[in-house]
């Protein structure tokens, strides 16, 4: 496994603005959620995390980024992204919930370098990153992750098992005067980065490990 320092990940260029069909239908004004992950499989969990970013944060879409590939996870236990893909359609059903492989089309592989890219091929979108407590705990570990706390505000919403560890994480406490109160969520989208917030719901215990898990026994 790579460890990646705080320092910022040079910048990689990918196609022009409008080089690549995303088909996410994005357009200025918009409060759009970026939820990333290989989704290996997707589950309720995901959907859990993806609905209370949407309610909390008074937002107008979630667009669920699924990885070609997470550089900090074992291939040989990633399923296709076909399958990976269909597994996210079949979870992330409901208004204002998209799909996509835009990583795949856009030929990047770390998260900052899909963010830069979507920040600017959608100027005037208010983009927050979303992540489930359980990756804020190994958020430093990251590739240019004081780059993405610069680029758009962040969401955490809290996981099972990782309550501890995130809210005593590096990144809490690298960016800790930058937290937004969680009664004032529905303003993040609107703030200028670097600025977060952990949003406390009730817990859903799936986890794609498990059900990789069962799968196998």
């Amino acid at each position: 496994m790579s460890f990646f320092h705080a320092g910022p990940a040079p910048r990689r260029f990918g196609p022009r603005p409008g080089g690549t069909r995303d088909r996410l239908g994005l357009t200025p004004g918009m409060r759009v959620g970026l939820f990333g992950g290989s989704f290996n499989p997707a589950h309720d969990g995901h959907r859990h995390v993806a609905e209370t970013a949407m309610q909390r944060l008074d937002l107008d879409r979630v667009v669920w980024l699924v990885s070609p590939q997470n550089p900090l996870k074992d291939a040989r236990e990633t399923a296709s992204l076909a399958d990976r893909m269909a597994s996210a359609q079949a979870v992330a059903h409901g208004p204002g919930m998209v799909v996509s492989d835009i990583e795949s089309r856009l030929g990047v592989w770390w998260t900052v370098d899909t963010l830069r890219a979507l920040v600017d091929r959608y100027p005037g979108v208010r983009f927050v990153w979303l992540m489930g407590s359980d990756n804020l705990a190994g958020f430093h570990r990251w590739r240019g992750w004081t780059d993405i706390m610069r680029l758009m505000p962040v969401a955490v919403v809290a996981r099972p098992g990782s309550l501890l560890d995130s809210r005593t994480a590096p990144a809490a406490a690298r960016f800790a005067s930058a937290r937004l109160p969680a009664d004032r969520a529905r303003l993040l989208a609107d703030q200028p980065a670097p600025c977060w917030t952990y949003l406390t719901a009730p817990l859903n215990p799936q986890s794609s490990t498990a059900i990789r898990r069962a799968r196998i026994n």
